[in-house]
């Protein structure tokens, strides 16, 4: 029977082996995750979401603070179509961030950096030019473009002198998505490195509707496959999005993808990001508490945890501060959202707003608790502690877990008596 470990993922001319950690923001998927990935030989992501707030965290840079300060005054206004952001700052913070990752890498992996086209930021080309330029500047070993089609993004570093060199790959969720990607960096003769199709099962926001039932991640990438068979394009496929065990891993490898994308299972290890007591609520969910909802402003559907707090959260939007989200015209979603209970509720501090959430601030204090379909499967993974808690792992462990299991066989940990660790 074959293990995870039996396959390779080759790009370029190099062989790693073939399990890629998904790069969850903001900064769920941490430096140390994803140095943890490279260091055992597979490919692990950083995200470049809300990365000022991230350099303001890890470095102590005043990111945040100076554009509050400076926006101050348009904080009551419900137009923040006067916020901008400023294009070397946020090259700055970029460069701080993927810089210290990349300086700090060990081991024979990559290191990517999942970049969300959807984080439009009032000026959509040129701040996303900003951070794929910027993240190239310091050294990441590669993009993975995420969160829209990115029909335009290779177009925007089509100068860079490292446009060539470092591996650039999309997410896609059907054939036709990956056909029009392709029509369209045709012309740039520099297809993608890597193909990433992430089903409807994976955590976040979807590249499907609300129907997402309907789908399956082995019919899409068997469509895939064959279209590629018929276009004589070869491209390495990975598999994402509800991929629980090296056995699951196995039947995407076996028919034809080069790799998997894993991220579920790596939230409740002790490099990811989220607090402790949030991955709790990870572990202690049932499927009944997992659900896709239309709280997010970009339009797509997200799954999440019902009990997350940012559902019905009425909160100021945060857009002097952060502003993410902001459109091509300084709008959001939510803004319009907040602005109509407002004007609804003159006497009512915070009303809820219940069909849109503020992902910026929600997101940055942990507050907005995305999962995959199959977070109801973590406690399972783990030893249920003495105190009611369950017990955190090392990224090594599941990684390690990933790579070696057979028979759908989950290796626990080795239990420790409390929930320190």
């Amino acid at each position: 029977m074959k293990r995870v470990d039996d396959f390779r993922l080759r790009l370029g001319n190099k062989e790693y082996v073939p399990i890629m950690i998904g790069g969850m923001g903001v900064d769920i998927s941490t430096s140390e995750l994803a140095l943890e990935a490279a260091r055992l030989g597979g490919i692990g992501h950083i995200s470049d979401a809300m990365v000022q707030d991230v350099s303001d965290r890890k470095f102590d840079t005043t990111f945040v603070k100076d554009k509050t300060k400076l926006y101050k005054f348009n904080i009551n206004n419900m137009d923040k179509a006067v916020v901008q952001f400023d294009l070397e700052r946020l090259a700055e913070a970029t460069r701080l961030h993927v810089g210290a990752t990349m300086a700090a890498k060990k081991g024979d992996g990559l290191i990517f950096v999942n970049c969300m086209e959807k984080l439009t930021m009032n000026a959509p080309k040129e701040t996303l030019r900003t951070r794929l330029s910027s993240a190239l500047d310091a050294g990441i070993d590669g993009i993975t473009m995420s969160a829209g089609l990115h029909l335009g993004s290779f177009e925007l570093i089509k100068d860079h002198p490292r446009f060539r060199e470092a591996k650039l790959g999309i997410i896609v969720s059907s054939v036709r998505a990956l056909q029009l990607f392709l029509r369209k960096v045709a012309k740039l003769n520099r297809p993608p490195d890597f193909i990433i199709v992430e089903g409807p099962l994976a955590g976040g926001h979807l590249g499907f509707g609300f129907d997402w039932k309907n789908y399956d991640l082995h019919l899409i990438i068997d469509e895939i496959l064959a279209y590629m068979r018929q276009e004589n394009i070869d491209i390495p496929l990975i598999a994402a999005g509800g991929v629980f065990t090296g056995s699951d891993a196995v039947g995407f490898l076996e028919k034809g993808v080069a790799g998997v994308q894993v991220a579920t299972r790596f939230t409740v290890t002790r490099e990811c990001g989220m607090p402790d007591s949030v991955k709790q609520e990870y572990f202690r969910a049932s499927e009944e508490d997992i659900i896709v909802n239309g709280i997010s402003p970009t339009g797509y559907p997200m799954r999440m945890l019902k009990s997350t707090p940012a559902i019905g959260s009425g909160i100021r939007p945060g857009c002097e501060s952060y502003g993410y989200l902001l459109d091509a015209t300084g709008n959001c979603a939510y803004i319009n959202s907040y602005n109509r209970e407002v004007l609804a509720n003159p006497d009512v501090k915070n009303p809820p707003v219940m069909d849109k959430t503020c992902l910026c601030t929600h997101m940055r204090n942990y507050n907005c608790w995305t999962c995959g379909h199959y977070t109801y499967r973590l406690k399972d993974t783990t030893h249920k502690l003495a105190n009611g808690d369950y017990q955190i792992m090392s990224a090594e462990h599941v990684f390690k877990d990933y790579q070696f299991s057979v028979d759908n066989a989950i290796a626990l940990p080795e239990k420790q008596e409390s929930a320190a660790a």
